[in-house]
């Protein structure tokens, strides 16, 4: 019984973990489809390596500590039971966090570019275009969610 308990809880942590969405310059929701976006040009001045993280969920700490929590209750009886089931909650707390970061965590870059009128910006954004310092890009700002991307010329 415990098991299935415990497969449940996993499965419904990863499930609502994964829902993070993309920060790619190649993918576009069907709301972001055949929107116009403005465009300016610039030269990349400097890129480095950054972590795009979903923020605001404790999904994993939640799952972790409930399925931590159902396993260390198993083990002994009485008191010790009840140290074990608070201390599988505190450790699959802990492990959990650690869990969900790592499925949903993604590489990025953060590019800054100087536009063509001198105003300088930074985006960032997943790591599926590598840029160079020196590049001409186009930069992409959406009219509707303030939004930017940075693209190839």
């Amino acid at each position: 019984m415990q098991v299935e308990i415990i497969i449940s809880l996993l499965m419904i942590t990863f499930l609502l973990g994964g829902c993070t969405p993309d920060r790619s310059t190649r993918i576009y929701t069907s709301a972001q489809a055949l929107q116009a976006e403005d465009v300016e040009e610039g030269i990349v001045e400097s890129v480095e390596p950054a972590t795009i993280r979903k923020d605001g969920t404790v999904m994993g700490t939640i799952g972790g500590g409930l399925i931590g929590a159902i396993a260390a209750s198993t083990i002994g009886g009485g008191r010790g039971q009840q140290i074990a089931t608070i201390g599988g909650f505190f450790l699959g707390s802990v492990l959990g966090d650690l869990f969900e970061k790592g499925v949903t965590d993604r590489n990025a870059l953060k590019v800054v570019v100087k536009l063509n009128n001198g105003k300088k910006i930074v985006v960032v954004q997943e790591a599926d275009v590598s840029f160079q310092p020196g590049e001409r890009v186009n930069i992409f700002s959406s009219r509707t969610d303030n939004t930017k991307r940075i693209s190839k010329l």
